[in-house]
Parts: structure tokens; sequence; C-alpha cells
């Protein structure tokens, strides 16, 4: 699976680390940056870049980093066929997936530290989408707004 990773100056140490566990789980990396931290950037630029990637098929999710994953959030949903979240339990980055198709996880690097963000990334790649019911009807509708 290739997983675009993006994040500001807020998540830009995790940033790293995140790139490490997932090449380490042999996962395709798209790192889109920050290459260099600079403590003015601006979340919506990554996110942005991100969720273009996603929402163009260049990486089939996304783990989108900034200070509290917030604004990183609300900036990739503004992207046509993104569907992001913030996530800072196991629970809902696994739920996200298989009830909502959702395809970034947004992470608050001030909020959780490297083991809460090994296991919610491991909890949102190995999680599918329910394709049946319910999940496929609201998903549907989901779309339609895109439109």
């Amino acid at each position: 699976m290739k997983i675009a990773v993006a994040a500001d100056h807020g998540g830009f140490e995790l940033r790293k680390i995140v790139i490490d566990i997932l090449q380490k789980e042999n996962y395709d990396v798209v790192d889109l940056g920050n290459h260099v931290y600079e403590a003015e950037d601006d979340y919506t630029d990554y996110a942005n870049k991100l969720a273009v990637a996603v929402s163009n098929g260049e990486a089939e999710r996304g783990v989108l980093i900034c200070g509290s994953g917030v604004g990183a959030c609300v900036t990739a949903n503004k992207t046509k066929g993104i569907r992001a979240s913030v996530c800072h339990d196991t629970y809902s980055a696994h739920q996200g997936v298989e009830h909502d198709d959702m395809n970034v996880l947004c992470l608050g690097a001030r909020i959780i530290g490297v083991e809460t963000a090994k296991e919610l990334i491991n909890a949102f790649l190995h999680a599918q989408f329910i394709n049946e019911g319910k999940y496929k009807r609201r998903l549907d509708k989901l779309k339609e707004l895109d439109k």
C-alpha cells in the first residue's frame, strides 16, 4: 500500500518517526514534507498537498500531522474525495475506515506520543471499509456531497 505522509512544523519530528515506522512495515511511503524545519510554515500547505495526492490516487491513504491534528484535518477535508479525521484512540482509527472509508489519518504531535502514533497507524492501515448495507449507503451519500 502506498501511504502519503506530511506535516507542518508542529508535526515535523513525528513525521520522520512515522516514515520510519511505515518503511519498516514495507509500506511504499510518499514523503510530502516538510523536509526542513520552518517554525512559521502553514499546516494548510502540507495538508492540501497530501489531500490532493490521496484524491488523485498517488497514494491510497495518508497520515497527516500537525500540532493538534485539527487544522490539518479541516484543510484535508476541503479536497474532493477526502475523508480525514483526527484520531487519538485506536477504536476511532479503525472504525473510521471500516464505517466511513476514512482515507486520511490526522495526528496531533503535541497530543500523542510515538507509541500511541504507532498503534493508531497500525489500526488505521489494517482496517478495511465494510462495503455493504448502511456503510455503503452512507458512503454513497458522502460522495454525492462531494459533487
